[in-house]
């Protein structure tokens, strides 16, 4: 469907008026996919989001600034993620031996099995937006870029 259809608005202000409200829109739409598959795993997907960062890391620690850094979402409160993961033994937490102020975190066995059970679900999730070819995801990607750094 367009995007004329699922809000049920017939003209836009501009096609850039269209776009923006087709990217909020079109954004929602992917988190609600994402959210179910996660509350099936009682995570969410900033959750999520940590322990992908920590299995890229593993077998080694990563300091809490670092994986704020690279979070997708940069509202997170990631010291409260954190403190969420570990009341559900996904992740350990320690003083950092070079520096004692910070905080390193490292993905444990239960993060790292809960993570390969939720692979094939998101690799299928992943499957649904082929879509469109690999040349026009590579091509919206490369455009979402350009918006970004303009």
């Amino acid at each position: 469907m367009s995007i004329e259809t699922d809000i049920k608005q017939k003209k836009f202000r501009s096609p850039y008026q269209r776009l923006g409200l087709n990217l909020v829109y079109t954004s929602n739409w992917i988190q609600y996919q994402q959210m179910e598959i996660f509350r099936e795993h009682d995570i969410t997907s900033q959750q999520f989001n940590v322990l992908r960062i920590l299995r890229g890391q593993h077998p080694n620690p990563i300091k809490v600034s670092d994986i704020a850094e690279r979070m997708l979402d940069k509202n997170s409160n990631t010291s409260r993620l954190i403190d969420k993961l570990l009341l559900k033994k996904l992740v350990d937490r320690k003083s950092c031996p070079n520096d004692r102020r910070a905080v390193d975190v490292i993905i444990t066995e239960t993060g790292l099995e809960l993570l390969k059970s939720l692979d094939p679900e998101i690799e299928e999730w992943e499957n649904t937006l082929a879509r469109i070819t690999p040349e026009e995801a590579d091509m919206i990607s490369s455009l979402l870029d350009k918006l970004r750094n303009s």
